[in-house]
């Protein structure tokens, strides 16, 4: 049986959905609440601007529809959206107030969001900046990865379900296809999937009830894509069409549509929407920091009086573990150029003292070392725009002579000097090198021209001591 309706709830002003007219046939009361004008309507029914009571703030009500009431299923999913949402108190999640049931009719009690939903906001506005896209979809993967921590899998992640209040502050509402990981209610057939095709995840269109959190990432990535281009991935075709090419990673990349999104958000996108879900962040958390390229764990912050600082070991071509410290720009610089050998090899910290973590699990450094399959689009992406994986920063074009040979360090990064104490074997904190190009491989066919002049040499030498 629904619980008894609560004391009148404190709801946050707010609006539901697009606006929609009035209904002649509008039900005036649904249990202690006064329904005032329909403000929306999906496939589970209608919602509702609602009061307690002439003193309490308005609340948006979703009442089923007679259509899908008389499903099990729906029924089910319907009761489930309320438990989820109850479960769940983010300030990015849409808040459930209530659950009641009035002669067989059910009803949800939420939050009543004032503004729009997201394909609203960008319809109205266009594209959106890249900075407030970032910011509001960063908004939403903090309250979604709250919803992961307690074992809820969203599945239907899209513009439609992100309200953006009059504050500018982003929610993500609709929880009727949530999946719980500690219930099995058999709401979902094995074989179908559930979602929005634009936005779902490739392998949600099989089976959706082996959705996890990286479907949820993955539409999240999506519903980016849309909001910094305008467009939404995977439009204009069918849904088995969009499966094929999601499989394919077949798709404009967002700086082919809109070149003057930045490389990382470019990149953080692509990799969110890889068809592979292990190529995918593994965590909302671990996307944000790859939109940002900052971390978000306190325990790794960089010193108060050394923000810009990072300390690195790495072996060199002979085995030898080198210790450096340069800047951020400085240790990005030396992985693009190659000069630190294997990337995989390497790790870095913020202290001399602190955990030292591969770069992998560095977000300031992993759009260098993590590649993502680039989408099989007629338009090539640009060269600087590159990323490196361990395997091509050690087979890159990087000079191939010893680290140990080489006269200055990477630009930017200071060695041990050979002269150090013992206590500062493995930091150099003293020197402050000028900068250096340091060596660089040849172009190859400047080497296939020397190697060419060697063998007419080595011929001509033949014939003259024959």
């Amino acid at each position: 049986m629904p619980p008894k309706p609560p004391s009148p709830p404190a709801a946050k002003s707010g609006s539901r959905e697009a606006s929609a007219p009035k209904t002649p046939s509008l039900p005036r009361q649904m249990g202690p609440y006064t329904l005032l004008e329909r403000i929306g309507s999906g496939g589970m029914g209608s919602v509702y601007r609602a009061t307690h009571n002439a003193a309490s703030p308005a609340v948006a009500i979703k009442v089923m529809s007679e259509s899908t009431r008389v499903n099990p299923v729906l029924l089910r999913r319907f009761e489930q959206e309320f438990r989820a949402a109850s479960r769940l108190d983010h300030p990015n999640m849409v808040k459930a107030l209530d659950y009641g049931e009035v002669e067989g009719v059910p009803y949800l009690v939420m939050e009543l969001v004032e503004g729009k939903n997201l394909a609203e906001y960008v319809e109205e506005k266009g594209r959106l900046p890249e900075l407030e896209a970032i910011r509001l979809v960063s908004q939403v993967a903090q309250g979604l990865h709250r919803a992961h921590k307690l074992g809820l899998v969203h599945r239907d992640v899209k513009p439609e379900n992100i309200l953006i209040s009059t504050e500018g502050q982003a929610k993500l509402t609709d929880l009727g296809l949530v999946k719980e990981a500690e219930t099995d209610l058999n709401l979902t057939r094995t074989g179908r999937g559930l979602g929005t095709p634009h936005f779902m995840a490739p392998e949600q269109f099989k089976n959706a009830k082996l959705a996890d959190s990286r479907c949820d990432i993955y539409s999240l990535g999506a519903t980016l894509y849309a909001a910094v281009t305008g467009q939404i991935p995977f439009g204009g075709i069918s849904p088995l069409e969009a499966w094929m090419k999601k499989v394919q990673d077949e798709y404009p990349t967002p700086r082919s549509l809109v070149p003057e999104i930045s490389e990382r958000t470019d990149w953080a996108i692509r990799r969110a929407m890889a068809s592979d879900p292990e190529l995918r962040p593994a965590t909302c958390r671990e996307f944000v920091e790859d939109l940002t390229g900052r971390t978000t764990r306190k325990s790794f912050s960089a010193p108060e009086n050394d923000k810009d600082s990072w300390y690195l070991r790495y072996l060199d071509d002979h085995g030898t573990e080198v210790a450096v410290k340069g800047s951020r720009a400085a240790v990005r610089r030396s992985l693009r150029d190659g000069l630190l050998g294997d990337a995989s090899n390497v790790q870095a910290s913020r202290s001399r003292q602190g955990a030292f973590l591969h770069l992998r699990d560095l977000p300031e450094f992993r759009d260098l070392i993590v590649v993502v399959p680039t989408p099989q689009t007629p338009t090539a992406r640009p060269k600087e725009e590159t990323i490196f994986s361990a395997k091509s920063v050690v087979d890159g074009n990087r000079s191939t002579a010893s680290l140990n040979t080489i006269p200055l360090p990477p630009e930017g990064l200071h060695p041990q000097p050979s002269g150090a104490t013992k206590e500062d074997t493995k930091f150099n904190l003293l020197r402050q090198l000028s900068r250096s190009t340091g060596h660089k491989a040849l172009p190859s066919w400047v080497s296939f021209i020397i190697a060419g002049l060697l063998l007419v040499g080595v011929a001509i030498l033949y014939l003259l001591l024959r």
